[in-house]
Parts: structure tokens; sequence; C-alpha cells
């Protein structure tokens, strides 16, 4: 034997049904409130202030943002070749000892 039983109502009425609380009002006033502080952190700053913010102090111009680029692309590299050297130096050492 099968039963099926289909509800149809609205979220609200779940809700109501099931004793669970609406925190709908809440929900609103905390996004208004977000609103505001955001509304008023935007109108507070200018671009130049707004990158400045956002940008680290070493890298606020391009410039700066290239050297510190390719100083870590140099160093990432100088640690490869030393690594593929010393695994080369290790192979051969083995090689040498059989």
């Amino acid at each position: 034997m099968k039963v099926t039983v289909n509800v149809d109502c609205s979220p609200e009425e779940a809700r109501t049904f099931l004793g669970l609380p609406d925190v709908a009002p809440m929900q609103q006033a905390l996004m208004n409130e977000l609103q505001e502080r955001l509304r008023a952190n935007i109108q507070a700053m200018s671009p130049d202030l707004m990158i400045k913010t956002w940008l680290p102090a070493s890298l606020q111009n391009v410039e700066q943002a290239q050297k510190a680029f390719w100083s870590q692309i140099q160093q990432t590299m100088n640690g490869l070749a030393s690594t593929t050297t010393n695994a080369m130096l290790s192979f051969s050492d083995r090689a040498n000892k059989s």
C-alpha cells in the first residue's frame, strides 16, 4: 500500500506550523545596517585612497610590483637550479659507487 500526501502551503505557513521563528525582520534590519555602513565607507574614500588601502605599502606603483614579481621568479628558479644540481650530483655519486 502506498500513500502520497501533498501539502500546498507558503513558506510562512510552513514556518508557523513547525513553530520556527520569523527571522525576516532581523535579516532586513541587518541588511539595512550593512548597506548604510557600506555607503558611508564608499563615500568617505577617494579612488587614490582606496588603492593605497588595498595595496600593501611596498607595492604602491607598477615598477615596484614588477620588481617584486621578477625577484620571486628569480628566487624560484635559483631554488630549482640548486635542487636539480644536487639531484644530478647524487645520481652521479650513486653511479660511480656501483
